[in-house]
């Protein structure tokens, strides 16, 4: 680990230390609750009695684990978010914008964040701290803590959490790199967790008849396009954005996107292979800047991004691939 990472790792265990002593410590999940926020705040809490990991949605897999782990997650109002009468900090995971949480902050209350996304929006302000390695999950910054910090609360179910949003934000390990691997390895030694059974259980979370017939409809819309050098495959989808975004990736797609248009927001999905990465598409950077010439909310990672826009979906569309277009490949 670099010098830097232990500092920033020593920061925030004083930050929690001195939030936990001013009172209660929201662990805060991003809005779309996916099993890397999710499995980051339940393992961050765990550590800290003061601390109670909370959002407002759990995506269906991070559900599932939550039920059948028995963790304990607040579910909170979009509209009315209730905090504790004393709160004596907040901590935002895997979340690269205050939008991204989808509640109002409150005011005056100090803030950590603890992110991997290579596009960052946040200024954690007075008495905040904030965190950001390149990794390929924020569960390996939670778990690169407890282990120096807090090793006793690595139980297995926080292990299980752990490498749940480790296997799923890399894709199963296809986006890992070799600090990925570590982790998974760390977690798994001296662990009675079985990697078969555990990979089994996440895929058992599957598409349901319904899911299946709406990911079919997209598949059959899909449309290729040249762009630039850039063999990029589109299509619409009502639901499971990313699993068409997958499948159109498989089919060959340098760049696969899929848009949602739902209650006045247009919803873009992307992904991007590996070599695409290599050779100059950053998929984070060109939807942030989308959103900053646009409007809405886009960014994240080099290989996987979204944006959200009030555009139409021709707009948000010609806008991407306009953009894809002026990358020349290299």
């Amino acid at each position: 680990m670099k010098p830097a990472d232990e500092e920033q790792l020593s920061a925030l265990n004083d930050w929690i230390t001195a939030a936990s002593e001013r009172g209660a410590i929201a662990i805060l999940t991003h809005r779309n609750g996916d099993m890397d926020t999710i499995g980051s705040a339940l393992a961050l809490a765990s550590s800290c009695d003061q601390a109670m990991a909370c959002g407002v949605h759990l995506g269906r897999l991070a559900r599932k684990m939550v039920e059948e782990l028995d963790a304990p997650f607040l579910k909170m109002d979009f509209d009315a978010p209730r905090w504790p009468r004393r709160l004596g900090g907040i901590i935002v995971v895997d979340s690269a914008s205050a939008e991204q949480t989808g509640v109002e902050l409150p005011d005056d209350i100090p803030l950590c964040i603890i992110d991997h996304h290579s596009t960052n929006d946040w200024n954690p302000g007075l008495g905040g701290l904030s965190i950001n390695w390149a990794v390929s999950a924020t569960t390996q910054i939670i778990h690169s803590y407890l282990q120096r910090y807090q090793p006793s609360a690595l139980s297995e179910k926080v292990r299980t959490l752990l490498l749940a949003g480790l296997v799923t934000d890399t894709g199963r390990f296809r986006h890992a790199d070799e600090f990925s691997f570590d982790t998974a390895a760390s977690l798994l030694k001296d662990s009675a967790l079985d990697y078969r059974s555990f990979i089994e259980s996440l895929e058992e979370s599957g598409l349901t008849r319904s899911d299946k017939g709406a990911v079919a409809k997209a598949l059959s819309r899909s449309q290729g396009i040249d762009a630039g050098g850039w063999w990029l495959l589109k299509s619409s989808a009502s639901t499971q954005e990313s699993v068409v975004c997958r499948a159109l990736m498989s089919a060959g797609a340098d760049v696969a996107i899929v848009v949602r248009r739902r209650d006045g927001v247009t919803r873009l999905t992307s992904r991007a292979s590996r070599q695409a990465i290599v050779e100059g598409v950053q998929l984070g950077s060109i939807l942030d800047d989308l959103a900053d010439a646009h409007g809405g909310e886009g960014g994240g990672h080099d290989g996987a991004a979204g944006w959200s826009s009030d555009l139409d979906v021709i707009a948000v569309e010609s806008a991407f691939i306009h953009a894809l277009t002026g990358i020349p490949r290299s």
